[in-house]
């Protein structure tokens, strides 16, 4: 591999780590007789990193080159830090082949920064997509990233060769958006999201009528949502993306925790802020509910509130709230309430109702199948299991469930050792008097 090319896939692989929207799912291309790769069953592997990012695709920027001055953003146009350089169309696609070739990835995930102006930019994107397609027959997983203010033209073209598009919403509201990057539009990220979307239905109606009609970004759309960098809060967060899954039928929303990476005043200072990737799990946790296990937005962050309980997950805070409707009967509930027991996942759920055809669940059988007991024994009742704490004091079942935080002092390596007094001497005993 040329020097050039190597350091340009250090530089903008670097710059694409920010970008926590590339795990690959639902895509079922399959190989062709002629062609290599698929991204069916094994072809695509998941593999993360200890901060959640994706690792099995060649996740890269095209370039690092904007036009834009977004104050979250690394490559924005401002930070002279920054090495800019540009892959060409022939670089990325020989990188791809040759990585897939060796089983280095299972696909492509590419990016890139706005040179030029949206169409431009789509179109070398698009450029990639359609080489590896084409003239490589190339039947791996790719998920390119559309430019927001794209012609409609190239989004229904990438959506023809990609497996997912994805558009970044990156800042959850207008009003953050004018704070630190006044120079783009909140609402013209939706419109390239609409067009796919309407896309993605027409293409689904067509194969119905025939299964020989061409498939349109199958792995559905994305987004990804920048958390911390403007004052928004969980449920502000969570109204959006509660929005985007009703409306605009995304597949997934991703959460990513801003990095400061300072240099401007319109974001967090990189000195005194710390990344909230305690917050970025809670929001993930909640957005499971929404997606997942039938909650209505309102159960998961209730109107009025702010952010999601730090201490406990979004379940176990949904159940504290509404003490009356538990404990749950494991041996007659439907399934639909057993998977809102906090500590009852969907599998260990579907095993609960598998096993009452079977004969009468008892405490040790959910044991067995894997149920998180230390939180679900206060919501979930056996004939052999009676909790009545929930409906006497749920504040009770809180303050276990967190390990009693608010009342034990937290312990110290270097709290002074504890005194020990010295135990008192015991009185001898009186000499026997000598007979």
């Amino acid at each position: 591999m040329r020097r050039q090319v190597i350091e340009k896939l250090e530089i903008l692989a670097d710059a694409a780590k920010y970008d926590a929207s590339c795990a690959s799912s639902g895509g079922t291309r399959k190989n062709s007789p002629t062609g290599i790769g698929n991204s069916t069953g094994a072809g695509i592997c998941h593999s993360y990193t200890e901060d959640g990012r994706c690792v099995s695709l060649l996740k890269v920027l095209f370039s690092n080159v904007c036009i834009y001055d977004c104050a979250y953003c690394v490559s924005r146009r401002s930070n002279e830090e920054v090495e800019r350089v540009a892959f060409t169309v022939k670089e990325v696609v020989e990188l791809t082949m040759g990585f897939y070739k060796r089983n280095y990835i299972e696909g492509l995930f590419l990016s890139s920064g706005i040179f030029g102006d949206a169409d431009t930019t789509t179109e070398k994107l698009v450029a990639v997509a359609r080489s590896l397609r084409h003239d490589h027959l190339f039947n791996g997983y790719i998920h390119l990233k559309v430019i927001p203010g794209a012609s409609p033209e190239l989004l229904t073209e990438a959506g023809r060769l990609a497996d997912r598009l994805s558009v970044n919403v990156e800042i959850p509201s207008e009003a953050g958006l004018k704070q630190v990057a006044p120079e783009k539009d909140y609402h013209q990220v939706f419109a390239p999201m609409g067009h796919v979307r309407d896309r993605i239905d027409a293409a689904r109606e067509e194969r119905q009528k025939d299964r020989r009609a061409p498939r349109f970004a199958a792995g559905g759309q994305s987004t990804q949502l920048v958390i911390g960098a403007t004052p928004e809060t969980d449920r502000q967060i969570l109204e959006l993306t509660d929005g985007l899954y009703s409306e605009q039928k995304l597949r997934r929303v991703y959460f990513s925790g801003f990095v400061p990476l300072g240099g401007d005043d319109r974001v967090p200072d990189p000195e005194s802020y710390r990344a909230p990737l305690h917050r970025e799990h809670r929001l993930y946790q909640a957005d499971w509910l929404l997606r997942k296990y039938g909650f209505d937005l309102d159960e998961v962050a209730p109107p009025g509130s702010a952010n999601l309980d730090s201490d406990i997950d979004p379940k176990t805070a949904y159940a504290l709230r509404f003490p009356t409707l538990f404990p749950v009967d494991v041996n007659t509930a439907p399934i639909e309430w057993l998977q809102r027991v906090p500590g009852l996942g969907i599998r260990s759920s579907k095993r609960i109702v598998a096993a009452r055809r079977r004969g009468t669940v008892r405490w040790d059988d959910l044991r067995a199948m894997g149920v998180v007991m230390k939180r679900a024994q206060y919501f979930l009742t056996t004939p052999d299991h009676k909790p009545h704490l929930i409906g006497s004091d749920p504040g009770a079942v809180r303050r276990r469930i967190v390990g009693g935080k608010a009342e034990a002092p937290q312990l110290s390596l270097f709290a002074p050792a504890p005194l020990v007094m010295p135990a008192p001497l015991a009185k001898a005993a009186p000499l026997a008097k000598a007979a």
